[in-house]
């Protein structure tokens, strides 16, 4: 469920700005465009909203100045407080993608950035599977993470990685779950979500999924 990556994130709360700025230069690929990349989620995004991996706060942030609602859920002790020591008036709340305290209002969007990948294909089609029920007609999931286009685009992410001496990422590459669109588009049709994707930058691509009428 994500949370055997928590001692990971715990660490990396301290400098992880540093790293989406760019600073780690085995992750500039990766992280190019990211303010872009947000923005481009929280514009799409409405009403009461649901993110999940909030990290520091910085989609959170993003959401709040285009007058969203939102319910914040992160499993990290660090990442909770370097997010609330910004004073975001939003609800953070500790959890992860499955396991997360009940919303006790309706929701509109749920969203997520860069963390989507923490959860098995298995996972992440239960994950969705629970959305959907939680989305009326109308409402949207909206995910911006690393995807890979076909099996063939990851074992070229995996070779390039290895190419550039980039062991860090390609050990990220190698050991977390990052998926492929085909998986993400099946799962989607699945639960009577209408999907589409979006490429942000060589590795991010963004998944809008809205929940079609029954």
């Amino acid at each position: 469920m994500g949370r055997e990556f928590i001692d990971l994130f715990d660490h990396w709360a301290d400098h992880y700005e540093l790293t989406v700025q760019g600073q780690d230069e085995e992750y500039t690929e990766a992280f190019h465009g990211y303010d872009a990349i947000l923005e481009a989620v929280a514009e799409r995004s409405k009403g009461m909203v649901l993110e999940f991996g909030a990290g520091t706060g910085n989609l959170t942030e993003k959401l709040l100045k285009r007058g969203a609602s939102v319910y914040a859920v992160e499993p990290s002790a660090g990442m909770r407080g370097i997010f609330e020591k910004r004073g975001l008036d939003a609800v953070l709340l500790d959890g992860d993608f499955l396991q997360f305290p009940s919303i006790p209002v309706k929701l509109d969007t749920i969203v997520s950035s860069y963390a989507f990948h923490h959860l098995t294909d298995a996972e992440k089609e239960q994950a969705i599977a629970y959305y959907s029920t939680l989305l009326e007609a109308g409402g949207q999931i909206i995910f911006a993470d690393t995807v890979f286009q076909d099996e063939d685009a990851r074992k070229q992410f995996e070779s390039d990685a290895e190419q550039a001496g980039y062991l860090k990422l390609l050990h990220d590459l190698q050991s977390e779950y990052y998926t492929t669109l085909d998986v993400l588009e099946k799962i989607c049709k699945v639960y009577g979500l209408a999907v589409s994707f979006q490429q942000l930058n060589r590795y991010v691509w963004l998944m809008h999924a809205r929940k079609e009428p029954t």
